[in-house]
Order: structure tokens, then C-alpha cells, then sequence
């Protein structure tokens, strides 16, 4: 006679992956009382600048301990050289360090009511009813042992941008994405602040760094993000992060870690199948285009799709799934749409990056981006400003301006 397998645990909800955003999804049900369970692989870092606006503190109540450098100025440099600043008038943007940032988060959802494990998600099949079991091998177990059956009335995918959970489950297209690789290095003592200083962000549109995206120079305090990203197969990346180390005089500072994953650009036009599964972050295409900016996007991500998985255990209802892409492009769909036209066009070639770096000169162009940023919504408190972007754009994009060969401002 076959043994029966015992019944799986039940859980109300089942979050497999503890980035960002499922550490946000799993905190906000516990705190609705639901039984949840966080599922992270450990030791996974995502490369990131780690800058997250004032909006995500705000609405996610981040502590200033978790706040490792505040940010007071952007650098764009274009292909010839050309630097720009943008200073951050009577602000700032915060950084963080993925390392400590996203398990501070993770905690937090333990500490809010959400169950842990730290384990490898390996498959989800389905009881005679049609019910979600989620297959996870523990960290540590043995790789030929039985993995744990875990129950669930619904299930959030945020497990990254090559999502499993979305191809089994939600199916359909494969979102586009740019390879991030970056170096996290210690941040000198000493440099010279005309190529690193403490609380300047940098961002590189060269060509020879990455060829349809930037590279990127953020500090951390006692560490600094260096990186790049691109689309481009064979274009190597870590040739460009050393290029870019070696132009900023980092190149004798301490390597402490290096780390390399697909970003999506693009949100995924269905983000849940119809019954009982929901992506969120990275899985469901949560980043900005052009910028590549994650946190914040993410996070409201995993808040979405609380609010419709919770809806979901109390009304029984699968439409309510639908209910969380809704919201979050009607919040930030335009700004999305806005800023994938940017990319294709000013990212297309070093001619038209340089117009791009140029225009970031513009005052009006430097105070509704900080504010568009800052409030992750766009400004329409002054229609003047936008009508006079929107000519010196297509200026630029014409070609009807001298762009003036400049090392500096």
C-alpha cells in the first residue's frame, strides 16, 4: 500500500522571494492578520545604486538607520566629456546598501507577524482541488532529499526578473531587460573631488562604458557602487567597470563584492493568473525605464499586490487580482511611458547622448526632474516650464542646437 503523504501546512498567502518587494507584500498582509509565509534564497544581492527618493522613506516609514549617505548632487557626463550638475536644492536622496537593506526589510515582515524560510523555491503544483502547493528545498538540505510541500490559498511571485513563478503560472512574454553588473568597493578616504566625492551621484552616458544604457558611479559612505548595464550581448561589462574604476581613480580601492542580474524595463502586461498568483517587483517588470530605478517601484509593487491578494482571501473573488496592475499604472504608467521614449530615443548613439547631457543644463529641465523624482509623480504646477522642455527637446533631437565640446561646466 502507497504511504499517504501527510496534509501540507496552509498558508493564507505564500511569498517566494524577500527582495523589496516581497518583504513589503509579505509585511502588509501579516499586518491584515493573514497566515504568511516569506520564502528567500539567502546570500542574493541585486546589483543596485541603492538610491531610493524621499517618497519611498515617506510612504514605507525607512529609518535613518538604514540610511548609509545621502546624496546632494547628480553628475551626468556625456561622451565628450561634458560634466553637468544637478544639484538637489534644499534636498537630498537617500542610499542604501542592498546588503543590510533588504534584510532589514525581510525582518521587519517577521517582526510584523510573517513567517520565514530561508530555502530555494523548486516548483508549485496543484492538489485535486486545484489548490497551490509551493515546493521549497530548506537551505542547507540535502539537494536529493524530498523538498517541503508547503499549501497556499494565493501565492506572490517577486522571485527577480527571470521569474519562475511568472512563466509557470502567468506565461506569455519575456519582459525586456538590461544585464546591471556593478563592483562595491570601499569608498577612498581621500580623492580628488573633481572625479569622486562623497555625496554625488554619478551617471555616465558613454558609449564605450554601455553602448544602450549608463554606467554609474554611487557612493555608499564607507562603500561604492560601481556599474554598468546593457542590452548589448557580448558587450562586456566588467571591462566597463574597470574602464569606469580607472577613470575615476578607483582602481586601487578594495573590490568587496561584485554582483550581476537582469533588470526589466518594461512592466509585463499581466500580472496575475486569473485565480490565485500575483507577480510583484521585478517579476511583474516593476522598473523605471531609462533611469533603471527599482526600490520605490518595487515597493509599491509588493503593496499592490497585498492589497489584492487580501481582498482575494476575504471576498474569494480571482478578479480582485487584476485590480493591483490597475492601480499601479494608473499611478505611474504615464511617467513610464514618458520615460521609455527618453531611452529610445536619447540612448540610441553617443551623438544623441551628448544633445541629452546638454539638455540636463537646462534649469527647468533640473527642477521638474528633482521634483518628478523626489514625489514620483509628474509636475504640472507649471505648464510654461514643460512647453519650454518639450521645444528645447526637439531642438536638441533636430539637431538645430550647437552642442558645445565641454570637458566641464
Amino acid at each position: 500500500m502507497t504511504p499517504t503523504l501527510p496534509e501540507p501546512e496552509l498558508y493564507d498567502a505564500i511569498v517566494v522571494g524577500g527582495g523589496p518587494a516581497g518583504a513589503t507584500a509579505a509585511q502588509l498582509l501579516a499586518d491584515q492578520n493573514h497566515k504568511v509565509l516569506l520564502i528567500d534564497k539567502p546570500g542574493r544581492i541585486k546589483p543596485c545604486g541603492g538610491a531610493i527618493p524621499p517618497r519611498l522613506v515617506q510612504d514605507f516609514q525607512i529609518p535613518e538607520t538604514q540610511i548609509v549617505a545621502r546624496a546632494k548632487t547628480a553628475r551626468m557626463v556625456s561622451p565628450k566629456g561634458r560634466m553637468v550638475d544637478m544639484p538637489i536644492n534644499g534636498g537630498s536622496v537617500a542610499m542604501v546598501d542592498r546588503e543590510h537593506f533588504d534584510e532589514w526589510l525581510r525582518q521587519r515582515a517577521a517582526q510584523h507577524g510573517a513567517e520565514r524560510m530561508d530555502g530555494e523555491f523548486v516548483g508549485l503544483e496543484r492538489d485535486a482541488n486545484g489548490r497551490a502547493i509551493i515546493l521549497c528545498r530548506p537551505h542547507g538540505a540535502d539537494r536529493n532529499a524530498e523538498p517541503v510541500r508547503l499549501m497556499t490559498k494565493s501565492v506572490i511571485g517577486a522571485d527577480g526578473a527571470r521569474s519562475r513563478i511568472a512563466k509557470e503560472e502567468v506565461g506569455g512574454e519575456q519582459p525586456k531587460s538590461v544585464f546591471a553588473y556593478h563592483e562595491i568597493i570601499r569608498s577612498p578616504k581621500t580623492a580628488d573631488p573633481d572625479r569622486f566625492e562623497g555625496s554625488r551621484c554619478e551617471i555616465r552616458y558613454e558609449g564605450r562604458l554601455s553602448p544602450d544604457f549608463y554606467a554609474w558611479i554611487f557612493p555608499h559612505g564607507e562603500t561604492t557602487s560601481v556599474g554598468v548595464g546593457s542590452a548589448q550581448k557580448g558587450f562586456s561589462l566588467r571591462q566597463a567597470v574597470t574602464d569606469l574604476r580607472g577613470d575615476a581613480a578607483l582602481d586601487t580601492a578594495e573590490t568587496i563584492r561584485t554582483e550581476g542580474a537582469p533588470i526589466p524595463l518594461k512592466p509585463m502586461k499581466k500580472w496575475d493568473n486569473g485565480k490565485d498568483v500575483i507577480l510583484a517587483g521585478d517579476a511583474a517588470g516593476c522598473v523605471a525605464p531609462a533611469s533603471g530605478e527599482g526600490i520605490y517601484y518595487a515597493m509599491l509593487g509588493g503593496e499592490v499586490a497585498a492589497e489584492a491578494v487580501h481582498e482575494l482571501l476575504i471576498t474569494e473573488n480571482p478578479k480582485a487580482l487584476a485590480k493591483a496592475r490597475k492601480r499601479y499604472m494608473k499611478e505611474h504608467g504615464k511617467v513610464f511611458f514618458i520615460l521609455g521614449i527618453m531611452q529610445h530615443f536619447w540612448y540610441r548613439n553617443d551623438k544623441r547622448r551628448e544633445r541629452f547631457v546638454n539638455i540636463c543644463d537646462d534649469p527647468d529641465v533640473q527642477r521638474l526632474t528633482w521634483e518628478a523624482y523626489m514625489n514620483k509623480r509628474l509636475v504640472r504646477a507649471n505648464p510654461m516650464a514643460h512647453i519650454r522642455i518639450f521645444v528645447k527637446d526637439m531642438a536638441h533631437l533636430l539637431g538645430l542646437v550647437r552642442v558645445e565640446d565641454q570637458r566641464s561646466r
